[in-house]
């Protein structure tokens, strides 16, 4: 008998804002709940039908129908509120301290230099900004220069922007990783670094491509991942998993450009067998909407993940267990376009449960990638 888990992580679908919101400035934060008010509709029949609506404070429509599955929410331990932590304490790591973040001047001159040095080039930016809007203030000069933009946001981020047509993905992606050995050599804790290429002209408008690259800063103990791999499970990580935990505890990387090409390798991994723990992130939730402050464009997302839900458990068997949950918010209709400090949702279901089970609250994400290891290794003992 074969037994799966798999895990999709909706990449900041909050449910409320935690008790300590307010120290991030995020008090009256609610991803689905504020979604839900300002479009005046949101319909996810499937996770309805799993008891997402049941969820302590859902502030989401009740569901009249018949609940199958187990339903509850999270709040994080960890001290941030950003993708790392977020999906770290998933896998069992607390992050007692949050990342540093630069968003008041910029990178220290010192961080800025070595890099320019090693990379032989000047660099533009080195501000905080929105990535759309940081190419279109500086797209035409960096074409005309040839030098990377460096920004960075509310996040823990070190981002370098660059056209396709100036500077190759392979040189980016070189650049990346040096900046990432610096980072890691001055010791100044950023826990990311972000490859952001676009493509176009002035004239046209500049778009980001799909071929972002995260350079993540590497888990500072074991993981649940690593567990389930020295155990012997097959682990595949879909979307941008292998490069949050830089590629620790992963089996099979599989790197997608887009929710619907996440959920279309996740139902491929499920019919052909391949994988034990499958453990996909969803991006746009949070890339494409929440940082741009899109709730329509969010509740659409939000519409599109449930309608595939369907597919994704017709190619489960039986002994196929399905996690949903989140890493973070983004509270698209809140003020600012930052992450913002709630609880996660947790949506559990397997074909051979017949009735709710409420979990409630639980104190930290470390339940859930408990879940999928309990409901694995029992196969080993």
């Amino acid at each position: 008998m074969k037994r799966r888990v798999v895990l999709f992580v909706l990449d900041s679908v909050g449910i409320g804002a935690l008790p300590d919101a307010h120290l991030f400035s995020d008090t009256g934060a609610h991803t689905l709940g504020n979604i839900y008010k300002l479009c005046g509709r949101l319909d996810l029949p499937n996770m309805y039908s799993m008891g997402l609506s049941e969820i302590e404070d859902s502030r989401l429509p009740k569901y009249h129908g018949n609940i199958v599955g187990a339903f509850g929410r999270a709040a994080e331990k960890s001290s941030g509120k950003d993708t790392i932590s977020g999906h770290w304490e998933l896998m069992g790591v607390i992050s007692e301290n949050r990342f540093e973040t630069y968003t008041e001047n910029g990178f220290p001159s010192e961080l800025i230099e070595d890099f320019e040095k090693r990379i032989g080039t000047k660099t533009l930016g080195n501000y905080a900004a929105s990535g759309t809007e940081i190419i279109k203030q500086l797209g035409a000069e960096h074409q005309k220069t040839g030098y990377p933009i460096v920004y960075t946001s509310a996040d823990s981020v070190f981002q370098i922007a660059a056209h396709e047509d100036i500077i190759s993905l392979q040189r980016l992606y070189m650049m990346c990783e040096i900046a990432r050995e610096i980072i890691d050599d001055g010791g100044y804790n950023i826990a990311r670094v972000i490859a952001r290429p676009f493509i176009g002209d002035p004239i046209v408008g500049y778009t980001r491509t799909p071929n972002r690259k995260d350079f993540s800063v590497e888990p500072p103990s074991t993981t649940i991942l690593d567990r389930l791999q020295h155990m012997g499970f097959e682990t595949v990580g879909i979307g941008k998993i292998h490069d949050i935990f830089a590629g620790k505890g992963i089996s099979i990387a599989e790197h997608t450009k887009s929710n619907a090409e996440g959920i279309d390798a996740t139902i491929r991994y499920l019919k052909s067998g391949e994988g034990d723990f499958i453990f996909t992130n969803l991006v746009d939730f949070d890339m494409l909407f929440g940082h741009r402050n899109d709730y329509e464009g969010y509740r659409k997302a939000l519409e599109y993940f449930d309608s595939r839900l369907p597919e994704v458990i017709s190619s489960m068997t039986e002994h196929d267990l399905l996690i949903i949950t989140a890493d973070h918010g983004c509270d698209p209709t809140f003020t600012g376009t930052d992450h913002t400090r709630e609880y996660i949702p947790i949506l559990v279901f397997n074909k051979r449960m017949t009735n709710a089970m409420p979990l409630g609250t639980v104190d930290s994400f470390i339940h859930i990638g408990g879940l999928a290891y309990t409901y694995l290794s029992s196969l080993a003992e």
